[in-house]
C-alpha cells in the first residue's frame, strides 16, 4: 500500500504498537492455529456434552437408563472444560500479538458484553459443578436439577456467540464506525451462519468423543448404564452423523456469506472445499458403522476420528487464510500510519533535544 494514497475517511486507521514480536511470526501463527484447534475441540466436547446431558436427563424422567447415560456424559464435562480453558491461553496470547490493533478495537467496540464473559464463564462453571456433584443428592429435585443444567447450557451457548461476534468484527475495519455495541456487531454479515456452524459442530464432535469413551469402558461399567456397548457406540455415531449432514446445508451458507476481502480468498475457499470432500468421506464411514453388525461396530473409529481431524485442520487453516485476506489492505494502511507516527515521534524527540541544548547554552 502506497502511504501517499488517500485513506477512505470512513475507515479508522490507528498506528500499531512499535514493539518487536516476542517470537518469529510463523511460530506465533502456528501457536494460534494449532492451539486454537485443540481449544475449540474441547469447547465442542464441553458444550455438546452439556446439551446431550440435559436432553438425556430430561428423557430419563420416564426411562431411568437415560438418566444414567446423562450422568455418564455429565461426568466428562468438567474435565473437558478444564482442558478447554488451559488450551485457550495460547491462541488468546497469539491473537493479541498478531492482531493487536484489530483484537483490541473489537474488544472496545463490544464493550460490556465482552467484559461480561468472565462472570458468565464463572457462573456457567459453578452451575456445571453443582449439576455434576449434586446429581444423586438432588434425585428428588429433578426439576431444579434440570433447571441448573438448562441455565448452564444457555450460558455455554451464549458465551461462544460473544467470542464469535468479537472475532468477526475485528476482520472488518470498514464496519468499526457503524458499530455501537454488541447487538450492532451481531448484526454484521456472517455472524449467525458461523454461529450455526459452531453449534452443529458441538454434538458432532461430542458424538465421536462418546464413541471413543464407550469403546474403552469396561463391561461392568457399560452394564451399569442399562445399554449394550453397541447401542452406546451407535448412539454416539448418530450424534456425529446427523449434525455433520446438516453442515452440508449450513456450511455453504456460512461460506458464501463471508464478506468480500481485498486480499485473495482462493486459498481459503480451496481448503474449505477440500474439507467438504473429506466430510463426505467421514459420513460414509459413519453410516457404515451405524448400519454394521453389533460385533463389528467401532472398528472404524480410528478412520472416522482421523477424517474428523483432517476436517478440523482444513477448516482452521482456511479460516486463518481468510482472516489474513480480510485485514491485508488495512494492515498496509496501519503500517504506513505507524511509520509516519515513528517519523513524527523521532522528529519531536530531536526538536526537544535541540530545545534542551539551546536552553542549557
Amino acid at each position: 500500500m502506497n502511504p501517499n494514497v488517500p485513506v477512505p475517511h470512513d475507515i479508522p486507521v490507528p498506528h500499531d504498537i512499535p514493539l518487536p514480536m516476542p517470537a518469529p511470526e510463523p511460530v506465533l501463527v502456528a501457536v494460534l492455529i494449532v492451539f486454537f484447534l485443540m481449544h475449540i475441540a474441547f469447547v465442542n466436547f464441553m458444550v455438546g456434552g452439556a446439551l446431550l446431558s440435559f436432553i438425556y436427563e430430561a428423557r430419563g424422567l420416564k426411562q431411568k437408563r437415560y438418566d444414567r447415560l446423562a450422568y455418564e456424559i455429565a461426568s466428562t464435562i468438567t474435565a473437558n472444560k478444564s482442558i478447554a480453558v488451559v488450551l485457550g491461553v495460547g491462541p488468546l496470547l497469539a491473537i493479541n500479538t498478531l492482531y493487536t490493533v484489530y483484537f483490541y478495537t473489537a474488544n472496545a467496540l463490544t464493550g460490556a458484553l465482552w467484559v461480561s464473559i468472565i462472570p458468565l464463564v464463572v457462573i456457567a462453571f459453578v452451575l456445571t459443578y453443582i449439576h455434576k456433584y449434586l446429581w444423586h443428592r438432588m434425585e428428588r429435585m429433578k426439576a431444579l436439577h434440570l433447571a441448573i443444567s438448562g441455565v448452564a447450557c444457555l450460558l455455554f451457548l451464549f458465551i461462544p456467540l460473544i467470542f464469535l461476534t468479537n472475532i468477526n468484527l475485528m476482520l472488518f475495519p470498514e464496519k468499526w464506525g457503524t458499530v455501537h455495541g454488541f447487538l450492532s456487531a451481531l448484526a454484521l454479515p456472517n455472524v449467525l451462519p458461523r454461529y450455526a456452524h459452531f453449534v452443529l459442530a458441538c454434538p458432532a464432535m461430542v458424538g465421536l468423543f462418546l464413541v471413543w469413551l464407550f469403546r474403552r469402558r469396561s463391561d461392568a461399567e457399560i452394564a451399569d448404564t442399562g445399554f449394550s456397548r453397541a447401542e452406546l457406540i451407535r448412539l454416539g455415531y448418530r450424534w456425529a452423523f446427523w449434525p455433520t449432514m446438516a453442515q452440508f446445508l449450513v456450511g455453504p451458507v456460512a461460506l458464501f456469506t463471508l464478506p468480500h476481502t481485498s486480499g485473495s480468498q482462493a486459498g481459503a475457499f480451496g481448503l474449505f472445499g477440500l474439507s467438504i470432500l473429506v466430510s463426505l468421506a467421514l459420513c460414509v464411514v459413519m453410516i457404515r458403522e451405524i448400519r454394521g453388525p453389533d460385533g463389528a461396530i467401532g472398528r472404524m473409529f480410528g478412520l472416522a476420528a482421523s477424517l474428523m481431524l483432517v476436517v478440523v485442520v482444513l477448516m482452521g487453516a482456511g479460516r486463518h487464510l481468510y482472516r489474513e485476506a480480510a485485514v491485508s489492505e488495512h494492515r498496509e494502511m496501519v503500517r504506513a500510519k505507524t511509520l509516519e507516527y515513528a517519523r513524527k515521534a523521532e522528529e519531536a524527540r530531536r526538536q526537544a533535544a535541540s530545545a534542551t541544548a539551546a536552553a542549557v547554552k
